[in-house]
């Protein structure tokens, strides 16, 4: 009986002993397995710190939250303004909208002019990040070698879908996803009531650019065709030729035309002209335009030509650019 009862309590020691023994090896392997997914969790916030932007010109590695940006396009330096991103450098020998005026300031270094970088003055610098459009296209691979580099341009025939990509793309570099739906979904707002505006309005628009005593139209898909394709003004000419510098047109077209609405955005108003060029008013409202419907109805309006031609695709310039076709609508 005492052997029956020693060999149970042998079995119940062993039997404690290989449980004790079970729970340290668990605890270690779970010790292991914690540490596994935290090398997991590291590695995955490694491949988070830096996105992978494909555009235009190419495919970009940008790591988040670049400390030192320049700036080559004024939509994207609208855009960073408004979500109040601080900027490095900007192209100070070109035109800087007067309503970002304070990145002409001596703490903003001058890279340069629109089309002729200083890529000594970026390569000292040492960038983070560099944002170009159209005018420095040909300067992408140069500026790539200095510091990763993307194309912000805005697509005309798609100018709401790759303005909102770069917004949110630069919001997602940025940690600023937050403040950019935001003011998205405002624009979003004020151009649904745009187009119900013109739409209901049932009136044609003629939208051109002045320049030194010459006109060029443009029409839908164009780089102003967000008037009609977006805000929604009937084009008074839809079969306008889509170029980069409009279709070169007379006044007799505009009176052939007689659209209900004229817009004018004066490129001389915002890029150095000469001397003693005549005001586009006095250029535009000849004998021949006087005739037409717009003039009649008091609807030939000057758009604000900062946010028309030089940053155009900015958070507030785009905000700006509704605002003034919808005050425009009679």
């Amino acid at each position: 009986m005492k052997k029956k009862w020693l060999v149970i309590m042998m079995t119940l020691v062993i039997a404690v002993v290989a449980a004790a023994c079970g729970d340290k090896n668990t605890a270690s392997n779970g010790g292991s397995t914690e540490q596994a997914t935290g090398s997991t969790t590291s590695t995955t916030a490694a491949e988070q710190s830096e996105l992978e932007i494909t555009h235009k010109l190419g495919t970009t590695k940008v790591k988040l939250n670049p400390q030192k940006v320049v700036v080559f396009d004024f939509g994207a330096l609208d855009t960073l303004d408004k979500l109040g991103v601080p900027v490095a450098g900007v192209p100070r020998a070109g035109n800087v909208p007067a309503y970002l005026a304070k990145y002409n300031s001596a703490e903003i270094e001058n890279v340069g002019g629109l089309k002729e970088p200083d890529f000594e003055k970026i390569n000292d610098m040492k960038p983070d990040l560099i944002l170009i459009s159209g005018r420095q296209s040909d300067a992408y691979k140069e500026l790539s070698s200095i510091a990763p580099t993307v194309y912000v341009g805005v697509d005309t025939k798609n100018y709401m879908g790759s303005f909102k990509e770069n917004v949110k793309m630069l919001s997602k570099i940025f940690g600023k996803e937050a403040e950019a739906d935001k003011q998205l979904a405002a624009i979003d707002d004020s151009i649904k009531a745009l187009n119900e505006k013109a739409t209901a309005s049932g009136k044609n628009a003629l939208i051109i650019l002045a320049n030194e005593g010459k006109i060029s139209a443009y029409g839908p898909k164009s780089r102003f065709g967000i008037l009609h394709d977006v805000f929604g003004m009937k084009a008074v000419d839809p079969n306008i030729e889509v170029s980069t510098h409009g279709q070169s047109v007379s006044f007799e077209y505009i009176a052939e035309k007689n659209p209900d609405y004229l817009f004018v955005v004066d490129r001389g108003a915002v890029v150095k002209s000469e001397a003693g060029a005549s005001s586009v008013k006095d250029v535009v409202e000849n004998a021949l335009v006087k005739n037409t419907k717009a003039s009649k109805d008091g609807n030939i309006v000057y758009l604000n030509p900062e946010f028309w031609y030089l940053s155009g695709g900015g958070l507030e310039s785009v905000a700006e650019m509704v605002k003034e076709v919808s005050k425009s609508l009679k």
